[in-house]
């Protein structure tokens, strides 16, 4: 990441060092401030594409620290006269700067994010659930096909499955998930080949909204004339997680109920003709 911060914070410099009267010489650290807030703003004008052909984007930076720009400029071309310092260490602390406040914000969306994760965790809960489905014969088949009704959030579907030598399907079968809409049309279709003689794992993610009223799931579709099949399933299993949004604030309220005074401290502070 330094290197192209270097560059960047250099090129600032190339057009701050114009002038050079005779002002106010700013302290390194405070310097190095200045052109780590300097860098963010170009940060911005570049992000969002404003045009600037000018460097006054740069004096209210330069006033919040109590200096002007021939204050900036003088500093930097006074550093050619200073056997004690070199403008590069200012670079290098500006770049430390940032480094050290990127880490802080990354921190800060790491504990949001994980934030959200346990109130996500916290609100998944297994909506269907079946432990072994034997299928060996076309009347069986209607078993691995079922629905629920849904809320907003996150499906994920888990099925476990064999399907051995004894299955006459040689076309091969097939696994089929859809959420219905209000209107009956179906959305987020996903169809998958289901494989042979080994025991295989079915998974799924499904997001439903509020549009969504049903989760359907076939288990064992076939591709032209269906024949008899030999199909084991086992743990079936259907887990909703609910939005983050949601869960985050399920969890807040959850917590709300935690005392942190006991009862005798509620009691002394309210009126006597209340108790």
């Amino acid at each position: 990441m330094k290197r192209p911060l270097r560059t960047a914070l250099l090129a600032l410099l190339g057009l701050l060092a114009a002038a050079c009267a005779r002002h106010t010489i700013i302290p390194d650290e405070t310097l190095a401030m200045i052109f780590r807030d300097a860098f963010l703003s170009n940060a911005y004008i570049s992000e969002e594409r404003i045009p600037t052909d000018s460097l006054r984007i740069y004096e209210p930076i330069f006033a919040r620290y109590g200096y002007t720009t021939d204050d900036v400029h003088y500093t930097i071309g006074n550093f050619s006269k200073r056997k004690s310092a070199r403008l590069s260490d200012v670079v290098e602390r500006a770049i430390d700067l940032l480094e050290a406040e990127g880490k802080v914000y990354n921190r800060r969306v790491a504990i949001l994010d994980t934030i959200d994760n346990v109130a996500c965790r916290t609100f998944t809960r297994t909506v269907f659930a079946d432990s072994l489905l034997r299928v060996g014969s076309l009347r069986d088949t209607a078993r691995l096909t079922f629905s629920i009704d849904v809320e907003p959030g996150e499906y994920r579907i888990t099925a476990h499955y064999l399907i051995d030598s004894l299955d006459r399907n040689r076309r091969g079968v097939k696994a089929t998930v859809w959420l219905e809409k209000e209107d009956g049309s179906r959305a987020g279709v996903y169809t998958t080949s289901l494989r042979r003689n080994r025991e295989e794992t079915f998974t799924r993610t499904l997001t439903a909204d509020t549009v969504h009223r049903r989760l359907h799931v076939d288990l064992l579709g076939f591709y032209g004339r269906p024949e008899r099949p030999s199909m084991t399933v086992s743990r079936i299993r259907i887990d909703h997680t609910p939005p983050a949004a949601d869960a985050v604030e399920r969890l807040y309220d959850s917590q709300l109920n935690v005392r942190i005074f006991a009862d005798e401290f509620f009691r002394a502070a309210m009126p006597a003709d209340s108790l």
